[in-house]
Order: C-alpha cells, then structure tokens, then sequence
C-alpha cells in the first residue's frame, strides 16, 4: 500500500523506497509466474490420474469405432448359417462350425 505523501524526504530516501518497492514488484512478479506454472502444468495433472485417462481413451476409441455395435452383432447374431447353441429370450450364442 502507498504510504501517506511526506513532502521532507530527501531524494536519498526517494530513490531508496522506489528500490524497495521494485524489489517488492519483482518478488511478486517471480511468485505469480510459478503459480502459473503450476496452474498450466497438464503433463503433471494427467500423469496423476494416467489409468483413469487411458481406460476413457480406450473406451471412446473403441465406441467411435463401433465396437459396441460390432461385439452386439458377434455375440447376438441371427445367422441361417450356423447352429444356435444358446438361447436367451431372442438373443442367440450361434457356432460357426
């Protein structure tokens, strides 16, 4: 905070209270730029949660690529070509063989 204005200081004493507050300014300045370091450092934040981001990464690969509709079709397919070997209301576990 400023100081109250006080006209009888020497310029000895103004010069040395404009260092002391660039000193103050640099200081911040310094502890601002770590902070935003901090803040803006993602590489740290997901090597913390890595299993939690490949597992959501894999999952939205797999569904982006259809794989959900893909397995569904393997595993409850309808085939004429093939025997059924298990039967679950209309959903059926076919053999190729």
């Amino acid at each position: 905070m400023a100081q109250p204005v006080n006209n009888n200081r020497t310029t000895d004493e103004v010069r040395r209270d404009l260092e002391l507050e660039r000193e103050r300014l640099a200081t911040a300045a310094e502890s601002l730029r770590e902070s935003i370091g901090e803040a803006t450092n993602i590489t740290a934040k997901l090597e913390s949660k890595l299993p939690l981001v490949a597992g959501g990464a894999l999952a939205a690969g797999f569904f982006l690529a259809g794989g959900v509709g893909a397995t569904a079709r393997l595993l409850f397919r309808r085939g004429r070509e093939a025997d059924t070997r298990i039967r679950l209301g209309r959903f059926r576990l076919v053999d190729d063989d």
